[in-house]
């Protein structure tokens, strides 16, 4: 009983739920897959959850108090997804905190890099580091232009929507290739 005194009362959950499973959805639009380069692979689906992330969290941090809680709550459903995620592919307790800090440093990685390119509106810069992170070791690497424009443009159509609609949790991004 009084430990009930001490457990989080999320009210949000409802509205964490939501946002999140929207940007999981935007995440595994097969067309990103079929025509924009981004492989088909564990490691592909994590490139474009943490690129529909970045997108979120860009918005939010201009957001007021509850476009930035929000944002801290999906963050943490993020990283709460990603190690049920690696226990579900069979690594043992032992491994998943390496694992865990290994795919926070990509994330937040890709965040830096990709924040410069999105803030100099430069779709070069960012079809390049989308090249070297989603391909690696491909020589030259793939061009990703096409992920780098749409992202460019969801990043503008993110930009009109209200306080309102992301304190609902009701950002919804462009689907690509409409």
């Amino acid at each position: 009983m009084i430990f009930g005194l001490f457990r989080k009362k999320n009210q949000n959950q409802p509205i964490v739920d939501r946002q999140y499973a929207s940007l999981t959805s935007a995440a595994r639009v097969p067309f990103f897959f079929s025509d924009l380069g981004v492989p088909d692979t564990v490691m592909g689906r994590f490139e474009m959850l943490s690129i529909v992330m970045i997108l979120f969290f860009r918005r939010t941090a201009k957001s007021g108090v509850s476009g930035k809680e929000l944002a801290q709550e999906i963050i943490d459903s993020f990283f709460q997804d990603i190690d049920h995620s690696i226990r579900e592919l069979g690594i043992g307790d032992q491994g998943v905190p390496k694992r865990m800090k290994k795919l926070a440093g990509m994330f937040y990685g890709r965040l830096e890099s990709y924040a410069a390119a999105l803030d100099a509106r430069d779709a070069d810069a960012l079809a390049a580091a989308l090249s070297r992170n989603i391909h690696p070791k491909v020589e030259p690497a793939q061009p990703m232009r096409g992920l780098a424009d749409w992202m460019l443009s969801a990043e503008t159509e993110l930009a009109t929507i209200s306080e309102d609609e992301i304190a609902r949790g009701a950002i919804v991004l462009p689907t690509p290739g409409n």
